[in-house]
């Protein structure tokens, strides 16, 4: 497949500044640089790109009986023919026309399924239908069946496999619609499954018209429309028309044993569906018209009701309107109307709808009499609602009532315990009150906690009816689940804890506290609270991560044997440095050498980095106390590690950009310009690098300041960034942490945008973008028009667009080759005195 023509003009560029002899290793590069065809890596490279990291085991999706949980079995990375299916964008959705789903479920997903048992780690492979893709894998609620959607290339349809034996048979007879809803649920008793389908009779799907009917046409809208810089947005009526389409399906609950069907209400535009106790109500959320040029399907107006299960409709439980940017399309609380229910789910005992609502306000007319204790009766209390079958104005209670703000409420399994979240912050405050006696609240938590004193989070367990929060058998105890973190996380990583609170008390007892003694360790599953008995995740700079079972008496016993398969990465050399600005601050750089290094050698280098804002010395601190000292080395497939098996020192550093809230980025280019110089001087004064031989890279907002690396810095003589954006004038109303738009902050965003200063590049610069980049302000078009400038400028640069893929390389021929031209710029302008390397096309 041949990339764009515009690739070619580097190659004048390129060859005026070579030697009139040419190396071979130069040669070689320059050929990967400019072939427009799939390219590979060495095989040494390639290698580590392919490893089959996939294949080791972690915990996923444990059955509700806590005796197994899943593993999904991967191919590894999709296929640039997976990537190149016929798809279709729209507003934000890619769709699958040919088989009425989500892309994703074209181009990603599983090859199959395997069971593995928590006790013995035994492995059972669940039997799937040939060729298919599988995804969304769900347990019924007894844990005895596993259904999952099994993706071929013209359709969907549900499977359900049997726990004892691994064999798996078809449900569904008409396809899935996974387009707007793309799950599955089971009903309670595991009867039956409620899905979307292909409507029957649906007719051939809109297309565009052969001749344009006008012109695309826009019109703002009354107010300030703040709205972002999307990618994809619908652009014309048949796109309208055919998001209709692909997004109208019919509602059915499919009895498993019978494969019967049951249709739901008419064909709607279904966003999701909750369905209650015993299948006989459903709430379900639909999208609503008009539909909008402006802004992408996820901002269009929804409508949430509640359905019987013969398809009435009873009533409408909220509605959010269309979210055009404007203060008045935007969705917020109930802004006073005391009709507004918030935070709607199903109560686990099956009674029915909880929500919370606020006290209605008292009749305007009369005048507000005091309470007792002085306070106004206007001031109206939050309440804990229970909304009962048949669900009729009659049938509505009050729970419990606070005179604060509830965020939150969840419930113990049979709803006998609340569970309440008031205010937010320091002021936030988590309680349990047993409805035996409401007027007594027990403290689980108060006011916001730092990450060195984290009090825990509450232990939750699937039921049935969806998850609640656990207490032990006698009721008087609640479980909190946390990650205890040191104030000097170099010497001491840091450790996972289960507290048991008795609620009457508030006394805390640690029933388990992980090791973190040169070791990492993390709960991956409990199976049983009372005695404490686990599921652990641990590993350590030099061990995979493994699961075990760790038993009531503390010993471990590990089920699972994952392997390194790429030790010589993993087990290179890595410092880490604290490195001191100029101006005295403070920040960490991690440096990974190759395994073999000898002190005292210098190194040709990459600087790969992001750069974050923050305030002071001070918060960008309360950042560090998360690192973690005894992880395993983390490699994948785009881990710039893997350059140190060519001899390359990789550098990651910090990039704090500092300065008041608000207007941090006013500092952006001083801070990036002294955080490098920093960097460097201090990686030169330890004789790792050879600041003659820098290379400066980074993906995003890392690729945005790359470029501004280059052009306000002497020090890099190659660059390499990929979907970023080069110009901030063409995000005028904020980006990243910036708030202030263009108008207000317009000497910041030209100083920020290396676009406007290309004519001051220095090194040689290659660009890589995804030609379906669809993340916020980063078009692929800011490729295009740096490279269209400098190529003007006389600068050396190189660009690469990668058909079909997003904001990020994801197919194996694009990482494959994008590797391959990496490693060939490095070479070019780097080390040009290196080996020549094997490149295939």
């Amino acid at each position: 497949m041949s990339l764009a023509p515009s690739i070619r003009a580097p190659r004048r560029a390129l060859l005026l500044a070579l030697p009139f002899m040419l190396l071979p290793a130069v040669v070689a590069a320059q050929d990967a640089l400019e072939t427009e065809t799939w390219t590979r890596p060495p095989e040494h490279i390639a290698r580590a790109v392919l490893a089959p990291r996939y294949e080791n085991v972690s915990v996923n999706d444990m059955s509700p009986d806590r005796r197994f949980f899943l593993h999904t079995r991967s191919d590894g990375m999709p296929s640039m023919a997976d990537f190149a299916k016929t798809h279709l964008w729209l507003g934000g959705l890619q769709i699958d026309p040919h088989a009425n789903r989500t892309r994703s479920f074209t181009t990603r997903g599983s090859i199959g399924l395997d069971l593995i048992e928590a006790e013995s780690g035994r492995l059972t492979r669940i039997e799937t239908p040939r060729g298919a893709r599988i995804s969304n894998p769900t347990w019924s609620p007894d844990g005895r069946r596993i259904a999952y959607f099994a993706n071929t290339d013209d359709a969907t349809h549900i499977y359900v496999a049997d726990v004892s034996s691994g064999r798996s048979r078809q449900v569904t007879r008409t396809p899935v619609l996974a387009t707007l809803n793309t799950r599955f649920d089971w009903t309670s008793d595991g009867r039956s499954i409620v899905t979307v389908l292909v409507p029957e009779g649906r007719g051939a799907p809109p297309a565009a018209p052969p001749v344009p009917d006008g012109p695309q046409v826009r019109l703002t809208s009354e107010g300030e429309n703040r709205l972002r810089v999307y990618a994809s947005l619908l652009e014309w009526p048949y796109q309208m028309e055919q998001l209709e389409y692909y997004g109208t399906g019919q509602l059915a609950i499919i009895d498993v044993e019978s494969r019967r069907v049951r249709n739901v209400g008419a064909p709607a535009m279904i966003r999701s569906v909750d369905i209650g106790p015993r299948g006989e109500y459903l709430r379900v959320t639909t999208v609503q018209k008009p539909f909008s040029y402006i802004v992408p399907v996820s901002s269009f107006a929804t409508k949430e009701e509640l359905w019987s299960a013969d398809g009435r409709v009873i009533a409408t439980l909220s509605e959010r309107p269309l979210n055009d940017g404007t203060r008045s399309g935007r969705p917020g609380d109930d802004n006073g109307d005391a009709s507004a229910m918030r935070s709607i789910t199903w109560r686990p005992d099956g009674a029915g709808l909880s929500y919370l609502e606020r006290e209605p306000a008292p009749d305007s007319t009369q005048q507000a009499d005091s309470t007792a204790n002085g306070r106004a009766s206007s001031r109206r209390s939050d309440r804990v609602m229970l909304w009962a079958p048949p669900f009729d104005e009659s049938s509505r209670s009050v729970v419990y009532e606070s005179t604060g703000r509830i965020s939150s409420v969840r419930y113990n399994a049979d709803a006998t315990v609340l569970f309440i979240t008031e205010g937010t912050g320091d002021s936030q405050h988590q309680y349990a009150v047993y409805l035996s006696d409401p007027s007594t609240r027990h403290t689980i938590t108060r006011g916001s906690s730092e990450p060195t004193n984290d009090p825990g989070s509450l232990v939750t367990v699937s039921t049935p009816m969806g998850s609640v929060v656990a207490m032990s058998a006698d009721g008087s105890s609640v479980y909190l689940q946390g990650r205890q973190i040191f104030e000097n996380p170099e010497e001491q990583g840091p450790r996972p804890f289960i507290d048991r609170l008795v609620l009457a008390t508030g006394e805390k007892t640690r029933v388990y506290e992980g090791d973190n003694n040169g070791v990492s360790e993390s709960i991956a599953a409990i199976l049983d609270l009372e005695s404490t008995r686990l599921l652990i995740e641990r590993e350590s700079p030099t061990q995979v991560p493994d699961v075990y079972v760790r038993e009531t008496d503390g010993s471990m016993r590990k089920i699972t044997n994952n392997r390194d398969y790429t030790p010589e990465i993993t087990q290179a050399q890595r410092r880490r440095f604290t490195v001191t600005r100029a101006d005295g601050f403070q920040f960490k750089v991690e440096v990974t050498l190759p395994r073999d290094y000898r002190p005292g050698t210098r190194l040709p280098a990459l600087f790969w980095f992001y750069p974050r804002e923050y305030t002071s010395q001070d918060d960008y601190d309360e950042t560090l106390v998360r690192y973690n000292p005894n992880s395993f080395p983390s490699v994948g497939v785009r881990s710039m590690d893997i350059l140190v098996l060519d001899g390359y020192a990789v550098v990651e550093p910090d990039a704090p950009i500092i300065g008041e809230a608000g207007r941090m980025n006013d500092n952006y280019e001083h801070d990036l310009r002294n955080n490098l110089a920093a960097v460097i001087d201090a990686l030169d004064r330890e004789g790792i690098i050879d600041r003659n031989r820098l290379a400066v890279g980074g993906h995003s907002y890392g690729a945005f300041s790359t470029v501004n690396a280059m052009v306000h810095t002497p020090f890099f003589k190659a660059g390499i960034a990929g979907d970023g954006n080069y110009n901030r004038t063409l995000t005028p109303l904020g980006f990243q942490t910036e708030r202030r738009d263009l108008f207000s902050g317009r000497e910041t965003y030209l100083a920020m945008s290396p676009f406007l200063y290309a004519n001051n590049l220095t090194g040689a610069l290659l660009m890589y973008h995804g030609m379906d980049d669809q993340n916020v302000g980063t078009a692929p078009d800011h490729a295009r028009r740096l490279f269209h400038v400098l190529n003007g400028l006389g600068k050396t640069a190189a660009l690469y667009y990668y058909p079909y893929e997003d904001h990020g390389p994801a197919t194996q021929e694009t990482l494959l080759d994008l590797w391959a031209r990496w490693l060939a710029w490095l070479d070019l302008h780097l080390a040009p005195e290196s080996a020549e390397r094997t490149t295939t096309n």
